[in-house]
């Protein structure tokens, strides 16, 4: 490794490692749950939709939002994350504002999970170096 790239300290990771894509794409989803549970009132108040629906649509979503990011640990899971991230925009039917806001948190979901795979990325090649030049 060159001088300015820090080695990695301590033995070498446990497979109960903390996921920084798992992370920060959890975090995402737990606010993307607040917002959308907040369109509940909005879509009833200025949209006109009915309260049955307007429940389903924005308490569901968000309920959704936070299940899913309990199950991150699995791969298929992030593939239905984009799917939220789909419903979220969709919701900008009713709500216009949705298309903004669900858009952003798009883009932050994409975001979460590009870097995230290139931190675990980057941390398994420093990994491996560092047990290429420590053999025990």
């Amino acid at each position: 490794m060159s001088d300015t790239t820090a080695a990695p300290q301590g033995p070498a990771p446990h497979n109960t490692e903390r996921s920084p894509r798992r992370g920060m794409c959890a975090a995402v989803l737990c606010l993307e749950a607040i917002t959308v549970a907040l369109t509940t009132p909005v879509l009833i108040t200025i949209a006109d939709v009915p309260v049955g629906r307007a429940v389903l649509i924005g308490v569901g979503l968000a309920v959704a939002c936070l299940l899913l990011a309990g199950m991150l640990r699995a791969p298929w899971a992030y593939a239905v994350g984009w799917v939220l991230q789909v419903g979220a925009i969709a919701i900008g039917f009713l709500v216009p504002m949705m298309f903004v806001l669900g858009g952003i948190f798009a883009l932050l979901w994409g975001m979460a999970d590009f870097l995230g795979r290139k931190i675990e990325r980057e941390r398994a090649e420093a990994w491996a170096a560092y047990r290429a030049e420590n053999p025990d």
